[in-house]
Parts: C-alpha cells; structure tokens; sequence
C-alpha cells in the first residue's frame, strides 16, 4: 500500500477512456471545460499506461463506470493506506457513486477497507496527500469541514498526523497546488500554502500559471511525470535535479483534471 506518495511507485489503478468520458451531457454539472477529442484522448492515456509500466508500475486498467465521465479520474475516488484503503465521498454529485464502484473493485482483488466517509461529509482523494506520518489535507469545495473531521479521527487511528490548509482559488484540489517529488520534497506554487505548512520538507516552488501548475505523478524519489504544457514547472524541477517525463495530457486537462488525477496509487516502495 501508500506510505509516502515521494517513493516509487508499484502498482496503481487507472480507468482509460473508452465511452463514457466522451458521452457528455451537461459539461456544467460533470465540471469539464471543453470535450475532449476522442482519438487525442485515447492515444494521450495510453502513452501515460505505457510510461507507468515502463518504470516498473503495474498498471490496473478499470472500464469506465456508465453514465460517469469523470470515472476516469481514479484518484478521487478512494487512498490506499498501509493498513488498507478508505472509501471517500464525492464533492461533486454527478461523481457520486464512483466512490462504492472503486471500493468494490479494490476489495475483488484483496484490498481492505480501513475507513469511509459518511455524509455530510465529502472528500476527494485529490484533497490528500500522503507524506509518510504526515498526512495533508486540502479543505476546498470538493473536501468540507465535515469530510476534513472525519478523515482526521480516520488517520489518528492510523497512527498519521493531518495538516490541513485551505486550497487555493485558483485549484481544484489541493494536488493541483502541490505534490511530492521524493519523500521528503514537495513541489508547490509559490505563496499558495503558509510556510509552516511544509516544516520538515524541503520545498521546490513554481510560478501558478494554471490550474495544475503544483500537479506531477511521483514515480519514485526525483523522477516524475508533468503535464507537457506545464514549462515552468518542468524547468523549475529540472533545476532542481528532478528527472522530468513530459506527456501532451492536454485531453484530460479539458477535464479539469492533472496527470495525478489519472491514476490511484495502490502501491508504493520506500527505496
């Protein structure tokens, strides 16, 4: 399972687009920008499925779920722990629904069920970050007050200490602001959290220029994967002696969604 989102990375769910993701009724309510083009798509995901398994990830290819074009967004849906996963609970709700659909595909296959969040609450598992006994949490409009309560009493069980910050305008989640690149560095847009946050981590900032400007897949300590479009991010790490692979993503930013958004870490390895 995931005790730090900065080691390497072993085995993760995706969800590739297939249907669902271009059958689109109400961009508003699913909260996706532009549709997406199809064959551009389909082609970007498995560029991103080919790059995971060649640096030793072991990739878990879901169908989409029907009626659920955000499905393909696996990593709200649920966060694998050491001791087993927790079941979240969509902010958005055309999303609900996809929370028991990744709770019952994980425990087919052997995973535990450690926690769940329960109404009134809502969390997405963009809004959590996993940073060995640390644990940060976004408080955005996906992720309330409530789901931010419950989530906490769920990691003190854990033996995890929360961190919890509210998420910058401009972002989505607090993935979009911020990611680990190795266990003990975090990649984040300048000014977006208060300094204290990040006490104990050395800290790689970058200019907010979009959206996902804080957003990288870590692969394992110092090699990650960023949105293409992102040159600013990519030049900051790079100066940084991060390993950068740039992936055109540009299909499923329409979807609001960063490289992170596309794929739920299940397993990670400390090196």
């Amino acid at each position: 399972m995931v005790q730090n989102e900065g080691d390497r990375l072993k085995q993760v769910v995706v969800c590739s687009p297939r249907g669902e993701y271009f059958r689109v009724n109400d961009r508003t309510a699913h909260n996706i920008t532009e549709l997406a083009d199809r064959s551009r798509a389909i082609e970007q995901h498995e560029r991103l499925k080919g790059l995971l398994g060649s640096r030793g990830a072991q990739v878990i290819d879901l169908p989409e779920l029907p009626g659920h074009p955000n499905s393909i967004f696996t990593r709200d849906t649920a966060v694998c722990t050491p001791q087993g996963f927790i079941q979240l609970r969509m902010g958005l709700p055309t999303r609900r629904g996809e929370e028991t659909w990744m709770a019952r595909e994980l425990r087919e296959r052997g995973f535990s069920e450690v926690g769940r969040i329960d109404a009134p609450g809502t969390a997405e598992g963009g809004d959590i970050i996993l940073a060995g006994r640390t644990v940060f949490l976004g408080h955005s409009g996906r992720t309330n007050q409530e789901g931010i309560r419950q989530l906490t009493r769920i990691f003190a069980r854990l033996g995890l200490t929360t961190r919890v910050a509210q998420v910058p305008s401009f972002s989505l989640h607090i993935g979009g602001a911020m990611s680990l690149v190795a266990p003990d560095t975090v990649f984040s847009c300048q000014g977006a959290f208060p300094k204290e946050f990040f006490e104990g981590f050395r800290v790689i900032e970058v200019p907010t220029e979009s959206f996902i400007s804080g957003n990288v897949i870590c692969l394992g300590p110092g090699e990650v994967i960023a949105e293409a479009s992102n040159q600013s991010g990519i030049e900051r790490l790079e100066k940084a002696g991060i390993r950068v692979h740039a992936l055109d993503l540009s299909e499923f930013v329409k979807g609001t969604g960063g490289p992170s958004c596309l794929i739920m870490p299940v397993s990670r390895e400390a090196e």
